[in-house]
């Protein structure tokens, strides 16, 4: 079984390779650099130069292909941009992958994304046209959606790790009422690993750690990793959007109004518990997961 990846080359794609190779599984990557992807190659992965966005070097990259795990994501752009590289990528992709004969796609979805959400911001709109692309197709497919995934080489984690040693105050937005369910990116990269082999087609899952807890509660507990006992502050949303309105657009902003909003919507939790019994994990405490980050 040879398992096609693309987005090897961003946070949660490196960990979903290691878990593969980890088992002996053949894999390819598909990535924009190969310079950027030495690591992957390091570890015995076939490189493809592509691209999404380019259905022929799609067609070369899925040639002999058994499984397709398709990770390619952005999180900030414009509304055509999230078109261009989620939607249509992800077209492109499965159209690929069917006809070069490949049996089952494993897709990264995010945990929000339902009927209801879909049209309230760019993001969401594209996960949901993912999903619908790859659930309307030929092909096998598993489908997670993942709470926030923290981890310590990337994603948001870092940022919030960085806010609570140096910030005089942790700024929570809105009242910290609303729920995360953080999942280990490791563990996430074995729910992958194993929907490619193990009989899970036809499902889409949600996927959190063991722990779903507030915004404030989960604040005290960053602070308890981190030794510090500096206070808390709630900032109203109508104060973070307009900050983000200003600020969005420049390099390394630390919040978006659609991020806002994917806030604004209540909490980020599993609410379909198949994932764990199904799989039968021993997920990563979150308190486990600062320590990791933090030691």
């Amino acid at each position: 079984m040879t398992v096609l990846v693309t987005g090897g080359t961003g946070f949660v794609g490196p960990h979903v390779v290691h878990a593969l190779r980890a088992r002996e599984v053949p894999v390819r990557a598909l990535v924009r650099d190969p310079s950027r992807a030495t690591r992957l190659a390091a570890w015995g992965v076939e490189l493809v130069r592509g691209d999404v966005t380019d259905p022929a070097s799609l067609a070369t990259a899925c040639a002999g292909a058994d499984v397709v795990v398709h990770l390619v994501s952005i999180i900030k752009g414009s509304r055509a941009d999230f078109e261009r590289i989620m939607s249509q990528g992800t077209r492109n992709l499965v159209a690929a992958a069917e006809g070069a004969g490949v049996r089952r796609i494993v897709l990264a979805s995010a945990l929000g994304v339902d009927e209801a959400t879909k049209d309230s911001v760019p993001y969401y709109a594209a996960k949901w046209e993912m999903e619908r692309a790859v659930t309307a197709s030929s092909l096998e497919h598993v489908i997670f959606r993942p709470s926030f995934v923290f981890g310590r080489d990337g994603g948001v984690l870092p940022t919030f790790l960085r806010l609570g040693r140096l910030a005089p105050v942790t700024p929570i937005v809105g009242p910290g009422t609303q729920r995360l369910q953080p999942i280990w990116i490791e563990d996430l990269a074995e729910y992958f690993a194993r929907a490619t082999s193990e009989p899970v087609q036809g499902r889409t899952f949600e996927v959190g750690g063991p722990d779903a807890v507030t915004w404030n509660e989960f604040w005290q507990r960053v602070r308890r990793a981190l030794g510090g006992r500096r206070p808390s502050v709630h900032v109203p949303f109508g104060l973070m959007r307009l900050q983000a309105t200003l600020t969005e657009r420049l390099p390394g902003a630390p919040v978006t109004r659609d991020q806002l909003t994917m806030l604004a919507l209540g909490d980020n939790v599993v609410t379909d518990t198949s994932a764990v019994e199904t799989f039968q994990m021993a997920l990563v405490p979150l308190d486990e997961q600062l320590r990791r980050a933090t030691a």
